[in-house]
């Protein structure tokens, strides 16, 4: 037990000292994530309202490949992108692999399949009468989808929301493509594992602390805005 204690006193000590390594990790990892969150969001959102109300032949299969594309282990995302950005690789002449772009391209690839799948999801079910209020107005394709935004932002947020919890919490991907480098891509998930292993508890904690922080106060701010709404 005793270490455990020891743990969380040293934790809270890099905590309220404003330890610089442990803030520059926070700093990195919410850079990362919240930079693929917004690109995965300006592609996905728009293009998943357009699907979710269009009909077309095989909807059933696209509907199927969509779900089963947000499962994904995000290992494999990581092995896709470092087979992608080696040096034999197509994109090998860039120099991206163990940098910020690296581990941003990868969890863009991992939170986009989130978000396009969960707000798809929603406009299926949700969009169909405000497509056609927005028909009866004459409004055209792409002024429809941008009303669907407007009425489902909320909903939309949470699924973004959730989209960058899964991003900031996760440790293959970044991992893979980051390769851990202190000070350039060390981020709160590839730290904690790897303190974890070698037995320094207390940053460990002190970074598990603020992952469950960040996730409260994004969730929070959301959750406030909806009942606003």
């Amino acid at each position: 037990m005793d270490y455990i204690v020891q743990g969380f006193k040293g934790a809270f000590d890099l905590l309220i000292t404003f330890d610089k390594e442990v803030f520059g990790i926070v700093s990195l990892s919410l850079f990362v994530s919240i930079t693929a969150t917004i690109i995965g969001s300006l592609i996905s959102v728009p293009l998943s309202v357009y699907f979710g109300i269009k009909d077309f032949k095989w909807k059933r299969l696209f509907s199927r490949i969509t779900y089963t594309t947000m499962s994904i282990p995000t290992v494999v995302i990581g092995l896709m992108v470092v087979i992608i950005l080696a040096r034999k690789g197509p994109f090998g002449r860039f120099d991206l692999l163990y940098t910020k772009k690296a581990m941003i391209i990868a969890q863009t690839l991992l939170v986009s399949p989130y978000i396009f799948g969960l707000t798809y999801g929603l406009t299926k079910s949700r969009g169909e009468l405000i497509e056609k209020i927005g028909l009866t107005l004459g409004a055209n394709r792409l002024e429809i989808i941008v009303l669907i935004i407007k009425e489902l932002k909320v909903d939309i947020l949470v699924n973004v929301a959730t989209a960058f919890s899964r991003a900031i919490s996760e440790v293959g991907a970044v991992m893979i493509v980051g390769g851990n480098i202190k000070h350039h891509t060390r981020v709160i998930t590839t730290t904690i594992s790897m303190m974890n292993s070698m037995g320094d508890y207390p940053m460990a904690i002190a970074l598990g602390i603020i992952l469950i922080l960040i996730s409260f106060i994004i969730h929070s701010i959301i959750y406030s805005y909806s009942r606003e709404e």
